[in-house]
């Protein structure tokens, strides 16, 4: 799951987007983000230490396993997890509608085509939602489980329904596709790899009778660095606790003011714009019956700007789903992300006060000093996991809105400047 940079001198390698592959003293290798290095010949050190990325949570990426990097003066340690070298992607298409039961019962049937194998496999709805029952009960406690798009009982086969549900499903399934661990768990490769119905079924009884979920996913996570004091600790939880809380506000606010303006243009302005239109043309067509002489040029010129403005109210109409569409899926996404942080560090804050106990249960011999440095030992694996998690939020939040915001302003762009073209 991880792969520890304890060496300050790293070989590296530009593999582009923000990533340099690095090679440790012992010939480990894994990708480190850009922003995290400074290059100084053919060496890099760690630019950031422990205090600075608490400071500047909100600033931190990640790549992806377990990993983290130390700098040579021995300052604190950064928890990343590691990406494999090749990133695990798959496309969602070819929607198709299947029958069972003699035809009583119909289904939208999805082609998912992972890049690691090429090979296409087929999933209802219900496999979906069955492999995001997998996923909590195994990782909810660990790390964010996005949401699945939401079931809905009628207009399920019409073809808008379906091209909507299929473009969810894509970003649901990229986004898990991004996060190393979850990628690369047995569960998940099932849903991507099963060769035939009888390696499907036999996959998902195994991923239902898994022991090893909930908060036993840490005990498979052994990081060989310092333990941590439970205060250090507590003041981590608090620090991810606040941005997340502060973020989940202001997503839900901007999904808030998106819908109203997206029924604004769609519904008042767009009326606005075409009576706005209508009325230069009424005026139009009552100078059209003066008689007079000579003001043929002035007419046209109203019926232009009339006809103008009823374009624009189709353009305004419009143009939401050019824009506006990407930037409210994306702040969806990340709505249901942030919900899954509450939970997440309530496990990590109620590990903090057995920790904080342990030493009272000790002195009434109800554990002994062993189950006390068990304790804290856990609790220290829990912790670095939660900094490589958040790195790993980070990591995402600033590449998915450096992607959206730069594909929205660009479409503004585009509507100016088609507006002014109206004009000319």
């Amino acid at each position: 799951l991880w792969l520890s940079y304890t060496g300050t001198c790293l070989n590296t390698k530009n593999v582009g987007g923000g990533w340099i592959e690095a090679q440790n003293s012992r010939g480990q290798t894994g990708l480190v983000p850009e922003d995290y290095i400074q290059v100084r010949g053919q060496c890099c050190l760690c630019s950031i230490d422990d205090d600075e990325w608490d400071d500047e949570s909100d600033d931190g990426k990640s790549t992806g396993g377990y990993t983290w990097s130390q700098s040579e003066e021995g300052g604190g340690t950064m928890q990343l997890w590691l990406y494999p070298q090749t990133q695990l992607d798959c496309v969602v298409a070819d929607p198709k509608k299947g029958t069972k039961m003699y035809g009583l019962k119909s289904y939208i049937e999805y082609q998912i085509t992972p890049n690691s194998t090429n090979r296409p496999v087929n999933h209802r709805y219900k496999h979906f939602d069955w492999l995001y029952e997998r996923l909590m009960e195994k990782f909810g406690c660990a790390f964010p489980i996005p949401c699945l798009p939401d079931k809905q009982v009628t207009g399920r086969f019409e073809d808008e329904f379906i091209k909507m549900r299929m473009e969810r499903l894509q970003g649901w399934m990229s986004r898990l596709c991004r996060h190393p661990v979850v990628a690369n768990s047995e569960v998940f490769q099932l849903f991507l790899t099963y060769t035939d119905e009888k390696d499907w079924k036999i996959g998902k009884r195994k991923a239902e009778k898994d022991e090893t979920v909930g908060v036993m996913v840490f005990t498979t996570m052994d990081p060989e660095i310092r333990e941590l004091d439970p205060t250090e600790v507590e003041q981590k939880c608090e620090t991810f606790s606040r941005f997340t809380r502060s973020m989940d506000d202001r997503v839900k606010d901007l999904l808030s003011v998106g819908h109203l303006h997206w029924k604004r243009c769609t519904g008042p302005l767009q009326k606005e714009y075409q009576r706005i239109g209508k009325a230069f043309q009424n005026l139009s067509s009552v100078f059209n019956t003066s008689g007079y002489q000579g003001e043929a040029t002035l007419t046209e010129a109203l019926t232009a700007t009339g006809k103008t403005y009823e374009e624009i109210a189709e353009i305004c109409a419009g143009q939401p789903k050019k824009d506006l569409h990407f930037l409210m899926e994306t702040n969806s996404e990340y709505k249901g992300l942030l919900g899954c942080f509450p939970d997440i560090i309530g496990v990590h804050k109620a590990a903090i006060e057995k920790v904080k106990e342990a030493d009272r249960l000790v002195a009434m011999n109800k554990i002994g000093p062993q189950d006390k440095h068990t304790m804290a030992k856990n609790l220290s694996t829990m912790s670095y996991a939660l900094q490589a998690e958040m790195n790993h939020f980070h990591s995402n939040r600033i590449y998915d809105y450096n992607r959206v915001m730069q594909l929205y302003l660009q479409e503004q762009v585009q509507f100016y400047e088609t507006v002014s073209s109206l004009y000319l």
